[in-house]
């Protein structure tokens, strides 16, 4: 039974995608972050709407987790509420990262 669940884990890592941090650009597009804050992430649709070109990866990660879990449900995060389920936590690192090398 130990070795079932090895294998069937070891299938399920081979299955997901490894995602690398040039794909930061194409998960942007495919999430449609773009309509809301620009498409280089430093043209929002509202005024309210933070720009988030060349931001801390690591803040922007965090906001994006805590949206996504519910634990930050102020400002403009509704906006974001019916997609973060959408993304997923490597996603999220892959968008942060990507977002931090864009010019501001």
């Amino acid at each position: 039974m130990k070795k079932l669940m090895a294998v069937v884990a070891m299938a399920t890592l081979a299955a997901s995608p490894v995602l690398a941090a040039d794909d930061g650009a194409k998960l942007y597009a495919e999430k449609t972050c773009g309509a809301c804050h620009g498409p280089t992430g430093n043209k929002t649709l509202m005024p309210d709407y933070p720009k988030i070109a060349g931001q801390n990866a690591k803040y922007l990660e965090r906001q994006m987790l805590d949206i996504k879990s519910g634990a930050r449900a102020n400002g403009n995060s509704a906006a974001m509420k019916g997609v973060m389920p959408l993304v997923s936590d490597e996603q999220i690192k892959v968008l942060a990262e990507y977002l931090s090398k864009l010019k501001p």
